[in-house]
C-alpha cells in the first residue's frame, strides 16, 4: 500500500522501477473476478505464500531464493491472524476518527463562541469608552466652572480691597491737604480753633486698619493625580488646589498633648487648616517641631513627624528625662494655634512590688486565727493588713502601697532593702 507520493518515488528508484503498482480498486476488482496475483519478481508465479520475517506475500521461487531461511506459510493459514490484527487496528482508527470529528466540532463551536464573545466585549468596551469620555468631559466642564468661580471670587475680593484702600487714601489725602493748607495759610486763632477736629480726623485715619498685602494670592494649581470622586459612575482624577494653610487656624489634638511618660512613646496630631478654617485635604506642608527641657540645658527630644497626606500630621517622641518640656510647632515658619505649650513628663511607670489581694485581716474583724491571702498570720489580732498601711475591708488592694486598682501605679518609692525585708518578713509570718 503506497500513497501517491511514495508511488512516484517507487517508480523513480532503480531497484523498484520494474515493480508493478496497481490501484487498490483495481486489485479489489481482480480479487472479485478470481484472478490470481502474480509475483513482481517472478511474473509467472502466483503469490500463494507469506513471509513472516519480511511481512510480505511471496511465491515459491522467492521461498527458494532470497527467502530461503525465512519462516513462510500459505496465505490461507495466516490470513485470519493478520486480518484480525488489521481489523482491530481499523476499529481503533475509526474510534480516533470519531473522536477527531467530535473535537473538530467542539473547535468550530468554540470558534463561534470566541467570535460572539469578542463582539460582545467590543460592544462593552465601546459603551465603557463612551461613558468614560462623557464623564471626563463633564468633569472637565466642572473643573473649568470651578476655576471660573474661583477667579471671579478672587477678583471680587481684590476689587473690594482696592475700593477700600482707594477710599482710605482719598480720605487721608483730603485730610493731609486740609491740614497742610491750614498750617500754611491759617491764622493762629484758626489753627487753634480747628486743631481738635483736624487732630481727631487724622488720628482716626491713622488708626484705620488695612492690610499691607493683597487680600488674596494667585495660588491656583491643578493636580492631575488628585482623586476627584466619581462622575457618571466613573472614578475621575484631577482637582484644582487653591487652599492655603493658615498657621493661626491649625489645631493640635491628642491625649498625650500636655502629659507624657518617661521612656514611653507619646504623641499628638496636628490638623492643618486653611484661611476659612476648613481642613487641608492634602499634605506636603513644612512642619517643624521642637521639644526642649525647660530646666536642663542640652536636653532636647528629637520628634518624628509623619505626613498622612490628608492635612493631618502625627507627631511622636520618646522623652528620656522627666520634667517640664517646651513644645513648639511651626508651619511655614509660624507657630500654630496653641504653640508653644508645656508638657509634663512624668517619671517612668512604677510597678507594684507586692501582692494584689483581699487581705483576710481586713475583713475578718480582727480574728487572731485569720490567715492572710499571702499565707501569713497576724499575732495579736487585727492591726491593719500587716503590710505597712491601713486595711481596706473586703476590697482587693496592693499589699505594697494600698492602691485598690490593679492597673494603677505604685505610690511607694523605689524598692529598698528595708522594704524588701519587711515584705519577706510579712510573708514569712
Amino acid at each position: 500500500r503506497l500513497c501517491r507520493f511514495c508511488c512516484r518515488a517507487h517508480r523513480r528508484q532503480k531497484k523498484t522501477a520494474s515493480h508493478a503498482v496497481t490501484e487498490l480498486e483495481n486489485t479489489k476488482d481482480c480479487s472479485q473476478a478470481g484472478k490470481p496475483l502474480l509475483c513482481p519478481s517472478h511474473p509467472t508465479e502466483e503469490l500463494q505464500l507469506f513471509c513472516e520475517q519480511c511481512d510480505q506475500p511471496v511465491c515459491r521461487d522467492c521461498v527458494l531464493g532470497r527467502h530461503r531461511q525465512h519462516p513462510c506459510d500459505f496465505t490461507a493459514n495466516v490470513i485470519h491472524r493478520h486480518g484480525d490484527a488489521l481489523r482491530e487496528l481499523l476499529k481503533s482508527s475509526q474510534q480516533h476518527m470519531d473522536t477527531l470529528e467530535d473535537v473538530l466540532s467542539q473547535v468550530d463551536e468554540m470558534g463561534n463562541a470566541v467570535r460572539s464573545r469578542a463582539e460582545a466585549v467590543a460592544a462593552e468596551i465601546c459603551l465603557f469608552a463612551r461613558g468614560y469620555v462623557k464623564a471626563i468631559e463633564e468633569h472637565r466642564d466642572r473643573l473649568l466652572k470651578q476655576l471660573e468661580d474661583l477667579k471671579v471670587q478672587k477678583e471680587n475680593l481684590l476689587h473690594l480691597q482696592k475700593a477700600q484702600l482707594q477710599q482710605l487714601l482719598l480720605d487721608m489725602r483730603t485730610g493731609v491737604e486740609f491740614t497742610e493748607h491750614l498750617l500754611m495759610s491759617g491764622s493762629d486763632v484758626e489753627i487753634l480753633v480747628t486743631k481738635g477736629v483736624v487732630s481727631s480726623r487724622l488720628t482716626k485715619l491713622n488708626s484705620t486698619a488695612y492690610s499691607t498685602h493683597p487680600s488674596v494670592d494667585d495660588r491656583i494649581q491643578f493636580s492631575p493625580h488628585e482623586r476627584a470622586g466619581r462622575c457618571c459612575g466613573y472614578e475621575v482624577f484631577g482637582a484644582i488646589l487653591n487652599k492655603t494653610v493658615d498657621p493661626a487656624r491649625c489645631t493640635l489634638h491628642g491625649e498625650d498633648l500636655y502629659s507624657a511618660r518617661q521612656n514611653q512613646l507619646s504623641g499628638f496630631t496636628l490638623v492643618c487648616k486653611d484661611t476659612t478654617g476648613e481642613r487641608m485635604g492634602r499634605g506636603g506642608e513644612a512642619v517643624r517641631v521642637t521639644i526642649t527641657h525647660k530646666d536642663k540645658r542640652d536636653c532636647a527630644v528629637k520628634p518624628t513627624v509623619c505626613d498622612n497626606g490628608d492635612g493631618t500630621y502625627c507627631i511622636s517622641y520618646i522623652p528620656e528625662e522627666p520634667g517640664f518640656y517646651a513644645v513648639g510647632i511651626c508651619v511655614k515658619g509660624q507657630h500654630v494655634q496653641g504653640s508653644p505649650f508645656s508638657v509634663m513628663v512624668k517619671p517612668k511607670f512604677r510597678e507594684h512590688q507586692g501582692l494584689f489581694h483581699c487581705c483576710t485581716f481586713c475583713s475578718s474583724g480582727g480574728q487572731k486565727a485569720a490567715r492572710c491571702a499571702c499565707g501569713g498570720t497576724m499575732p495579736g489580732g487585727y492591726q491593719g493588713c500587716g503590710h505597712g498601711h491601713k486595711g481596706h475591708p473586703g476590697c482587693h488592694h496592693w499589699s505594697c502601697c494600698g492602691q485598690v486598682k490593679e492597673s494603677s501605679e505604685c505610690l511607694c518609692g523605689p524598692p529598698s532593702d528595708t522594704s524588701q525585708r519587711s515584705l519577706l518578713r510579712t510573708v514569712a509570718l
